[in-house]
């Protein structure tokens, strides 16, 4: 299925992920670059919520530019294979090599503000990311690396603790939608 059909899939859960999904088409359709960051007004990242097989616990990185812990994920790029993104951005920030989908459908679907930041000694103006995120299981026994320039820690952080670990209020959030579609779904 192509990128733009697995958004349209999408069913959202609530009123923010079906206004999010319409304003997403929307700019789908204005924008013939939105999966690339020379978009500089909105652009697809993707992410991977990573849990483990009892599902009680998250992998998170300390994300430099975001001072706080989060999800892994990163921009398109141009790519379309948007779940392919998603775990190439795992083993990227953490070193994790066996991941596995857990469904290969979207988990959540969100528009987040990224503030105005210095990366590699240049300034990104504010903007607004299309979150494309993933439900991907792996093995919280596997050694886990640091990206140096991209996060400061990485660790399995209980589900239950996630609102003490994060200090984004906006991706709390979307992280409490995450773990309530999880607690629905079949073991």
């Amino acid at each position: 299925m192509s990128w733009i059909g697995s958004i349209k899939e999408f069913v959202p859960s609530n009123e923010q992920e079906r206004k999010d999904k319409e304003v997403i088409l929307k700019y789908i359709n204005m924008f013939d670059d939105i999966l690339k960051r020379d978009n500089e007004i909105i652009h697809i990242t993707s992410s991977g919520f990573v849990i483990n097989k009892d599902r009680d616990k998250v992998l998170m990185v300390h994300h430099n530019i975001f001072n706080s812990w989060s999800l892994t994920g990163g921009h398109a790029d141009g790519k379309e294979d948007l779940l392919g993104v998603a775990i190439s951005e795992i083993k990227e920030e953490t070193g994790v090599k066996d991941i596995i989908p857990i469904t290969n459908k979207i988990i959540s679907l969100d528009i987040l503000p990224v503030l105005g930041h210095s990366r590699k000694g240049k300034h990104v103006s504010s903007h607004l990311h299309i979150s494309v995120a993933y439900l991907v299981q792996a093995d919280e026994n596997e050694q886990v690396i640091i990206k140096p320039d991209e996060n400061s820690a990485v660790k399995w952080i209980p589900i239950s603790e996630i609102d003490i670990h994060s200090s984004e209020s906006h991706m709390k959030k979307v992280y409490n939608k995450i773990i309530s579609k999880i607690e629905k779904l079949p073991v």
